[in-house]
């Protein structure tokens, strides 16, 4: 599979890579077994970088994960989970919580170390939170060599560019924000770039948006948005293509961004995702997709607190997300 190099970091990543929160049973109930070998048929594909979190299936899919992960050589996989959110209204980024939470997830996933630690949905506390106790923790135990690199994630754009410039982050998780309905994530590039911070990108289906199933009853897109999207897919259907293949290829073929996530306990899902990557795109298809969803370009949702989401196209509202990587 095609890498690429994730920012500072140096971490060699695939361009398509394993999003674990449907471990956790996030989108759907699944076999711990079916779970497993999933992460196997991932790492096989060459997705060898890995995310998950102690909030997906409250740890449920650490869980699964760890044990997926516990009969394989720790040098043949890139592992990163989160802190800081733990339910849907959770939240406790203090020093002590981030400290006993990293030592929690080690042990869930047997391993002495994590490649990369983010602070999770931080949108949802004040800044200055981050700036000033969680942040800083995390460089602690980088220096520490429990963590190896720093990062954070949420889903407001205007977020990353009020904390990145107060902050010496490695990495960052941007969700629902480079995808056939939505490339916003382009006006966020130069900054990253400047600072060499790496950049992972998920949800390339827009939870669950890009589907002939049609969006899950949770997902925070207004009815509007919905209809168009499930329009395309099965416009898509009927040319006898699958629009995840399209919204999977789309996600990884732009350069300047590093790696995508993909979430699926379904093995044959993993291994057709990897799959779809070495075939070329369907140019004539993804132009006719892309004036379908025109009208809808770039919306999205309000998250967490209001100041990260004074945007024009913030023109829907959530109260939280549910899974970052579908």
């Amino acid at each position: 599979m095609k890498r690429r190099i994730l920012g500072k970091t140096e971490l060699n990543v695939p361009v398509l890579s394993f999003g674990a929160s449907s471990l956790g049973s996030v989108f759907r109930d699944i076999d711990r077994n079916e779970g497993i070998r999933t992460v196997h048929a991932a790492v096989d594909a060459g997705m060898n970088y890995i995310d998950v979190s102690p909030y997906y299936g409250l740890t449920k899919a650490e869980t699964v994960l760890g044990e997926a992960i516990r009969s394989l050589p720790r040098s043949s996989y890139m592992l990163s989970t989160k802190a800081g959110r733990y339910g849907e209204n959770e939240f406790d980024f203090s020093r002590q919580r981030i400290l006993d939470s990293v030592q929690e997830s080690l042990d869930r996933l047997h391993t002495d170390y994590i490649d990369i630690l983010f602070l999770h949905d931080i949108e949802f506390v004040p800044a200055e939170i981050i700036i000033e106790e969680a942040f800083p923790t995390l460089l602690r135990l980088k220096e520490q060599g429990v963590i190896r690199h720093a990062g954070i994630c949420g889903l407001p754009l205007p977020l990353f560019e009020k904390v990145l410039p107060q902050i010496d982050a490695d990495a960052i998780i941007s969700y629902c924000h480079y995808s056939l309905n939505d490339t916003s994530l382009l006006s966020l590039l130069p900054l990253l770039e400047k600072k060499e911070i790496g950049l992972v990108n998920a949800s390339p289906l827009s939870m669950g948006l890009l589907s002939t199933r049609g969006a899950p009853a949770w997902h925070p897109a207004d009815d509007r948005v919905k209809e168009l999207c499930l329009k395309a897919a099965r416009f898509c259907a009927e040319q006898s293509s699958d629009i995840a293949k399209l919204a999977v290829q789309f996600s990884t073929a732009n350069e300047r961004i590093p790696t995508t996530l993909v979430s699926s306990a379904n093995q044959r899902n993993i291994v057709n995702n990897a799959a779809w990557i070495e075939e070329p795109i369907d140019q004539d298809l993804l132009d006719e997709v892309l004036r379908i969803l025109a009208p809808l370009h770039n919306e999205t949702w309000s998250s967490g607190r209001p100041e990260y989401n004074n945007t024009k196209n913030n023109n829907m509202t959530s109260e939280a997300s549910k899974g970052e990587q579908g």
